[in-house]
């Protein structure tokens, strides 16, 4: 079965291609075909990127300010240029989308039909940067695929089964009707995590109790328990929880009030400060990347200090929250970016739960390494780092759906 996953973004869209046999693997196999487009550089440009498995690697920068038609150039080097996979776009049995807000009414994933795209459509005012793009990439592939199926992959679903206590705001009730709640996000990588980490612990789903760290630029954790997402930090839009690299987490809600007073102020500006100034790349003035931060820490940069300080801070207190949920621990897992790459955040974190009697390895928490267990031999609690693959996440819903 050949699978195409598509996971479009604001800024970026990341593809790839899966040729599967007869069962499906344990472990995310290597795609026989990867492409990427970068959004960022340059106004009505975009970079494309495309890496066959075998073959030469395709490197291009297109101009163009239609999205769609950058995409479907992409895609049709899937059996045209230099280093073709394919023969025809017929060969393609099943096609899976990352779509970010599935809403309440989607808690699993979906074949893509009118009424699902009108949902996407409509869900874009709860995520009006994500589910525009998410649809882009529908639509580009339901036209050069025609009646190929498509499947949309929601990042709210995993986190469906959260009980009323915890999505529900403590507003009145006619804003929870119009659907203000928590849905939590990062859902796909969540399940992926909670998935692998039973396999690397060789431990039934049911019977673990996880927190899961998704620390990228955007950041959040979930609480899972008998492998469902029970609690969450991001909430009715992906700005609430953990300190972020650009967004600000949870705030006191009094400030924003106080902001929008101000002469100054308004909506769009302060959208742009908490989701694009703040985290820490507020806080420290200098990135909100972190290596760049740690880099001025060891120059003695007091404000990317407290930047740093901060994050720890946030990440700490929200893990001990979800360990109120939980009841328990059995294992802690860093995944993404962050969490994959800095080991001095993942030591920093582990830190603050000596009291469970969480022991971590620093030689193996410095090695660097993927899909391990870096705590020590008698920790009570072990800790993982894996690494996310959200696109393989989503080909395996495309699998169950086919």
């Amino acid at each position: 079965m050949k699978i195409l996953v598509l996971n479009a973004g604001s800024s970026s869209q990341k593809s790839c291609l899966y040729d599967l046999e007869d069962t499906l693997p344990d472990t995310p196999p290597v795609p026989i075909w990867e492409a990427s487009i970068d959004w960022t550089h340059h106004d009505g440009f975009a970079e494309i990127k495309v890496k066959p498995q075998h073959g030469k690697v395709l490197e291009e920068e297109i101009s163009s300010t239609s999205r769609p038609e950058i995409i479907t150039h992409m895609l049709e080097t899937l059996w045209s240029g230099e280093s073709p996979v394919l023969q025809s776009p017929s060969e393609i049995d099943i096609i899976g989308h990352r779509v970010v807000h599935g809403g309440a009414e989607y808690r699993q994933s979906t074949i893509i039909n009118t009424e699902v795209k009108e949902a996407i459509s409509k869900l874009a005012i709860f995520a009006p940067v994500h589910n525009p793009a998410n649809l882009e990439g529908i639509n580009a592939a339901e036209k050069l695929f025609e009646n190929i199926p498509q499947v949309a992959v929601f990042d709210t679903a995993f986190h469906a089964h959260l009980s009323p206590a915890a999505y529900t705001y403590a507003i009145p009730t006619k804003y929870t009707e119009q659907g203000i709640r928590r849905y939590g996000f990062h859902g796909i990588s969540h399940q992926y995590c909670c998935d692998r980490a039973a396999q690397i612990l060789n431990r039934n789903i049911e019977d673990l109790r996880l927190i899961t760290c998704h620390l990228g630029n955007g950041c959040s954790l979930a609480a899972i328990r008998n492998g469902q997402s029970i609690d969450t930090t991001m909430g009715f839009t992906p700005l609430e929880g953990l300190v972020m690299g650009s967004r600000s987490g949870s705030i006191d809600a009094g400030i924003l009030i106080h902001l929008l007073r101000q002469p100054d102020m308004d909506v769009e500006k302060l959208d742009r400060i908490l989701n694009r100034e703040s985290g820490l790349l507020g806080v420290s003035g200098i990135s909100a990347d972190l290596r760049p931060i740690i880099k001025a820490i060891a120059e003695g940069n007091t404000q990317a200090q407290l930047a740093f300080d901060v994050y720890v801070h946030s990440l700490r207190s929200h893990i001990g929250s979800m360990l109120a949920s939980l009841g328990g621990l059995d294992a802690l897992v860093f995944t993404a970016g962050v969490g994959e790459n800095a080991p001095l955040v993942r030591e920093m974190a582990c830190t603050g739960f000596e009291f469970l009697g969480l022991k971590l390895d620093l030689v193996k928490n410095n090695q660097r390494l993927m899909d391990v267990d870096i705590a020590t031999p008698d920790s009570a609690v072990r800790v993982l780092v894996i690494h996310t693959q959200e696109d393989w996440e989503i080909a395996r819903e495309c699998w169950h759906l086919k």
